[in-house]
Parts: structure tokens; C-alpha cells; sequence
């Protein structure tokens, strides 16, 4: 069986890759979320029913030590992985449903790296998480009533409020 991309990365990082961990490596590379240790453990014992979630814990934390593997938070009490070698990229948390979408943006790498820069320092690394609820569709009455209030409309102007922190 060819290796998958995370147990390559840890055999370059010298890692021994023992049965289990192979296939704890596999469930990582294979993922297309971000899986917490409880979701890894569901997805390894259906391939191999003699791991342990002991040795989940364990192969995630050596991975991690390692750089292997990313813990995020994305709210709701439990930390999540991401393989780094997924490249450059930027999450938006559905805060109802805990769904994260992955995306990139270089018109927003490039503002953050001239922030850096406009403060005497070069980008080494970043992390942006956004947290949202998705907006209902509008209805054709709710559209045509935005239209209205809008100034070019005759409608007054929107009232623009400082926000800290949280946004919403």
C-alpha cells in the first residue's frame, strides 16, 4: 500500500510508523474535515479495531509536536486537526452548526502581509479563523425594503456603529 501524504511526512520527520499509527495517518491524510481525536478514533477502529483511543491521543500529540498536524479550536469544547502540508489557509466557522469551510484569499494574504509590513515586520506565519451564522435568504419584500432605506433611494442613511471584539 503506497504511504499516504501524512505518514510520508512523518517518515521524514523520523518517526518509527508502527501498524496503528499508519493507519491513524491514513485517516488524517484521507480527511476532509477537521477531525477532533473522539472522530479519528471512530474513523482508525473501523479499519483496525485494535486501537486504542489511548493511542489516538498519543500519535496526535507526537504529530503535533512534530508540525505534522495543526490543533485548532473552533468553539463547542473539543480541539480539531489539520494537517499543515494543506497549504496556506483561512477557516469560517458556522457558529449554529460547527461546520468549517476552508478558503483562500490572496487579495487578503496580500493585506495581511502589508499590515505586517506597514508595522517593520515580515510575515512568518499566520492563523484566521472567522466565526459567522449563515444569513437567511432575503425575500423579494425584505430586498425592495433594504432598497428603500438606502440613500441613493431617498431613504436615510445607515447608521454606522464601532464594534469590538465580537462582530454581530
Amino acid at each position: 500500500m503506497t504511504p499516504s501524504r501524512i505518514e510520508k511526512a512523518c517518515i521524514d520527520k523520523g518517526l518509527k510508523m508502527t501498524g496503528q499509527r499508519r493507519v491513524i495517518a491514513r485517516v488524517l491524510s484521507d480527511a476532509t474535515d477537521h477531525p477532533d481525536v473522539e472522530e479519528l478514533y471512530r474513523r482508525a477502529l473501523a479499519i483496525d479495531s485494535r486501537i486504542s483511543i489511548a493511542t489516538v491521543y498519543r500519535t496526535v500529540r507526537l504529530l503535533e509536536d512534530r508540525g505534522i498536524v495543526e490543533r485548532r479550536d473552533f468553539g463547542g469544547g473539543r480541539s480539531r486537526y489539520d494537517p499543515t502540508d494543506r497549504g496556506l489557509h483561512h477557516h469560517l466557522i458556522d457558529v449554529e452548526t460547527g461546520k468549517v469551510i476552508e478558503f483562500e484569499d490572496a487579495a487578503l494574504l496580500a493585506a495581511i502581509r502589508s499590515i505586517a509590513a506597514s508595522h517593520g515586520f515580515t510575515l512568518v506565519g499566520q492563523r484566521l479563523e472567522l466565526y459567522g451564522r449563515r444569513t437567511p435568504p432575503a425575500t423579494e419584500g425584505a430586498k425592495a425594503a433594504a432598497r428603500s432605506t438606502r440613500p441613493e433611494h431617498g431613504g436615510p442613511a445607515p447608521r454606522a456603529q464601532a464594534v469590538r471584539g465580537r462582530i454581530g
